[in-house]
């Protein structure tokens, strides 16, 4: 029996994006261009942080000091995804910090060997993003924390396509050219429906103000990274794509933690 198109565009988003078992069919005649499904990120996203959510909630459910909570949900979101956007993050630091010129700065990005900048890039990451969890864990209840950790996860992703579809490929080959690249409708509704998805869970969580300012939030953060890359490398990679989503994860959660 054969998949519905729009639900194997869904389960190749999930399968992409993290390390969550989808069915071998959904591959089938598949052409590799995941770009087709950008628009459905933010629904995989959203689908792929409700494990770290619900550990979140039941960690501070049972009394778990929030640190220590924050910390393991962190620890399964991290697993969930199979640390792929950490992994553009620490290349990209990596080459942007260490790459003098263009090409230097796409060789290092390249190399799998992880360099000082990046593990710097890495323990800022889990630090910052711990911290704010954290905090966030402390202020509100633990639904309203484990609802506004989920709720990062669609907005940011959304912001990944962004960035992804406002930048041409710094290379003439890789990874990202092969995935192709979303058009301008495929941006405009990844944005809608991680805005939408994001927004149910914040409003519900906090307020209307705290959805407004983590999308002014993200919005700058992936404006700096769209930037900074395309003056560093003429565009985006797939490392790019994945640094923006993890920029984004801070900066939501760094607005929220000081809005409580």
């Amino acid at each position: 029996m054969q998949m519905p198109p729009n639900l194997q565009k869904i389960m190749i988003a999930i399968g992409f994006l993290s390390r969550l078992p989808v069915p071998k069919s959904v591959w089938t005649d598949f052409d590799g261009r995941v770009a087709t499904t950008a628009h459905l990120f933010p629904l995989a996203g959203l689908v792929i942080a409700l494990p770290a959510a619900f550990t979140l909630w039941l960690l501070m459910a049972l009394d778990a000091d929030p640190l220590v909570a924050a910390v393991v949900a962190l620890g399964v979101l991290t697993l969930t995804t199979g640390a792929l956007h950490e992994d553009g993050l620490a290349d990209c630091a990596d080459g942007f910090g260490g790459g003098a010129s263009r090409d230097r700065a796409l060789e290092i990005m390249k190399d799998s060997r992880i360099g000082t900048y990046g593990a710097i890039a890495l323990i800022l990451s889990f630090g910052l993003r711990i911290a704010t969890l954290s905090t966030l864990a402390t202020e509100l209840s633990p639904l309203a924390a484990a609802a506004i950790f989920a709720a990062i996860a669609p907005l940011s992703r959304a912001m990944m396509v962004t960035h992804w579809q406002a930048l041409p490929s710094a290379r003439a080959n890789g990874t990202a050219v092969s995935a192709g690249q979303p058009d301008v409708f495929i941006g405009a509704l990844a944005l809608a429906t991680g805005t939408v998805l994001s927004g149910i869970l914040l409003i519900a969580a906090l307020s209307f103000a705290a959805l407004l300012l983590t999308l002014v939030a993200m919005a700058i953060a992936t404006t700096l990274m769209s930037r900074r890359a395309t003056s560093k490398i003429g565009g985006h990679t797939g490392d790019t794509i994945g640094a923006t989503e993890q920029v984004c994860e801070m900066a939501g959660l760094l607005a929220l933690s000081l809005l409580v």
